[in-house]
């Protein structure tokens, strides 16, 4: 293979690096490719990506910022826990998000929301039909998210977005528990919701909307309450 040379590579774009760099550690966290409470070094990122520590230390500010990367009283930086002490808030705010959302998108929708939103939940029927964990949890949060902007709520979408993000890793932990036999009945029930919402029906939209977060929180609940063993440093 020919080597590059330096002097050959496109400039990078200012803040570009920075960006490269919070992409690809926010997935690798929220993914469990880094797990809860591993450290996390400036010197190694930076070897890592072949770049100074500048920008990489400027990714991990923003990490920190949604509170996917922690400083300790030592000055070194670990990937933040997951916080199960308070996972019923975290379900309240999750199930109030998915009644909101779904509601106001029935309400306010417009055509080409309906487009994007059919087809994120092809992609994600396609992620359950492949198996593949990572994509069901990725275009969930996709089809959910664009349902969220169908409801003309700046607030709501940005807050959901958010709890859909520090629900990925609890939804990877869910998901392991399957063993690679993924269950097919949330492609039915994203289904059930897109209907709501073109038919303008707010209160049914309200109804599936909770209906759908609660099995998904009952679900979780109870991975942690079966005793499985989570193949995960804690």
């Amino acid at each position: 293979m020919t080597d590059i040379r330096p002097d050959a590579l496109p400039e990078r774009k200012r803040g570009s690096g920075v960006k490269m760099v919070y992409d690809i550690l926010r997935d690798e966290i929220l993914d469990l490719k880094l797990s809860p409470g591993s450290p996390v070094d400036e010197v190694q990122l930076a070897e890592r990506f072949k770049m100074s520590r500048t920008p990489i230390r400027e990714a991990l500010v923003r990490l920190a910022g949604e509170g996917l990367i922690e400083a300790l009283p030592n000055r070194s930086t670990m990937v933040s826990n997951i916080d199960f002490l308070n996972l019923n808030s975290f379900f309240d705010a999750l199930t109030l998000m998915y009644r909101v959302t779904t509601r106001l998108a029935a309400q306010y929708h417009r055509p080409d929301d309906l487009a994007i939103i059919r087809g994120y939940h092809d992609d994600y029927a396609a992620a359950v039909a492949a198996q593949d964990a990572l994509a069901m949890i990725a275009t969930n949060a996709a089809f959910h998210s664009a349902i969220a902007e169908a409801g003309r709520n700046p607030y709501f979408t940005g807050l959901f977005r958010r709890l859909l993000d520090e629900g990925r890793r609890i939804l990877r932990l869910y998901y392991q528990s399957y063993e690679g036999h993924m269950p097919d009945r949330f492609v039915e029930e994203h289904s059930a919701i897109i209907a709501a919402i073109a038919a303008r029906d707010v209160e049914e939209a309200d109804r599936i909307g909770k209906a759908h977060a609660q099995q998904i929180v009952q679900q979780v609940q109870s991975l942690f309450t079966r005793g499985d063993r989570l193949d995960l440093a804690l």
